[in-house]
């Protein structure tokens, strides 16, 4: 079995090398030749724990290998980007695009697997690009049954939290959605020669909702504990104090409040939902607004402490810790402490220390500022006004001396 994965990131990467590890020949396929080229030396482009040696093996042993063009394969996975265009529409371009790439190499027996988050409808609509592509080739009908399929279609989401991604590529329960029952039985087969979680079969549509369903279950649970944030403030109370206490009740488990919600899923599925059913998805919409009102409300925060320091402006430091979207990863997409770095980047300073002991160079957003990207210690003590944005283990067991004669806004509770 030859397998292609289409888009090396923080998902197709980690899948090519799992599958790798599995003695399974791996074609992954990247439009970045930067990333084509660190692979091939058998090195990684991203910070994930174990997937460091994991490609270095598959690659030294010849299990895998990168390349931007596809090649011929019996299985082909798509994992790449699904992010909104403006008035959060979604925008499938990536996954067209990679469907398109592949139609020229397919041949029959192969089988498709969609993993990128996708609106509801998706593995539907790029089985009709393919039916254009090639229409010497016969391509499965929804919810129909035919003996005559050349190409099997399917979807099945990643489930993976960043940090753990390795482990739970193999542990984690699979949701496998089939444009047929026969594609989804293809799929199933594939999945079940790594997966060591239970893989359950379903229709494509339900597959692509279930993925979007749980990470906008996550959101509204983040956004109860943010806007009890906004709400503690308000009243003088310590949130995390107050959620401490309220979780002692043996049927609440609210979970810890932050300076928004980042990331390639939670900041950006729940907005499918809402696009394909504005009318319906009042609650989803309202906890996607709460959350990003969030960083907003820090930056509100960091003007009164600006005003306390008494002293000019231009005269004031301020050290951001951590600016990545979760911790101990060097994930920077949809982090809203990125977004309040950048916007206080902005703003009138001496100059904006940025700790983040995960990455070696500042984004593009901050290149070109005042920003300065520094130890935790050096950070701290020449800044006025401190803001913990991230929780990343390096900051956890930092000596609380360290904060005395500063103005700390602290968004993670790693002070208290």
């Amino acid at each position: 079995m030859i397998v292609s994965v289409i888009g090396l990131g923080y998902i197709g990467l980690p899948t090519a090398a799992v599958l790798a590890s599995c003695n399974i020949k791996v074609i992954g396929v990247d439009t970045s030749q930067r990333a084509v080229q660190i692979i091939n030396q058998g090195q990684v482009h991203i910070i994930e724990p174990e997937l460091d040696d994991l490609v270095k093996t598959a690659v030294t042993t010849g299990y895998f290998h990168a390349t931007n063009q596809p090649e011929n394969a019996d299985v082909f996975v798509i994992a790449v980007p699904t992010p909104f265009k403006d008035e959060y529409k979604p925008d499938t371009s990536y996954i067209e695009s990679a469907v398109r790439s592949i139609s020229a190499v397919l041949k029959k027996g192969n089988l498709i697997i969609l993993e990128s988050t996708s609106p509801v409808g998706t593995t539907e609509k790029i089985t009709e690009l393919l039916k254009e592509e090639r229409p010497d080739l016969n391509f499965p009908e929804y919810g129909k049954h035919d003996v005559n399929t050349d190409v099997n279609i399917a979807y099945c989401p990643e489930r993976v939290l960043p940090g753990h991604i390795v482990r739970e590529l193999v542990e984690n329960d699979r949701i496998i959605g089939g444009m047929t029952d026969d594609c989804a039985r293809k799929a199933y087969e594939f999945y079940k020669i790594f997966v060591k979680g239970k893989c359950m079969t379903t229709d494509a549509r339900t597959a692509e909702l279930c993925k979007l369903v749980e990470n906008s279950y996550r959101d509204v649970n983040i956004a109860f504990a943010n806007e009890l944030s906004l709400i503690s403030d308000n009243l003088g109370v310590d949130v995390w104090n107050l959620i401490n206490f309220a979780n002692h009740h043996p049927r609440v488990n609210i979970l810890q409040p932050g300076p928004g919600v980042g990331g390639h899923c939670i900041a950006v599925d729940p907005w499918f939902i809402v696009d394909s059913s504005p009318d319906e998805a009042k609650l989803i919409r309202t906890a996607r607004l709460v959350n990003d009102s969030k960083p907003k409300y820090v930056l509100e925060q960091v003007k009164k402490a600006k005003k306390l320091c008494q002293k000019n402006e231009h005269n004031i430091n301020i050290a951001c810790l951590g600016i990545a979207f979760k911790s101990d990863i060097d994930d920077l997409r949809e982090s809203p402490a990125l977004k309040i770095a950048a916007s206080i980047s902005l703003t009138k300073l001496r100059n904006l220390y940025i700790v983040e002991p995960n990455i070696s160079e500042l984004p593009k957003n901050l290149k070109n500022t005042n920003a300065i990207l520094t130890g935790l210690e050096d950070g701290i003590s020449e800044s006025d006004i401190i803001i913990v944005l991230v929780d990343h283990k390096e900051f956890m067991s930092i000596d609380k001396s360290l904060f005395e004669n500063k103005i700390v806004i602290d968004t993670r509770g790693i002070t208290n």
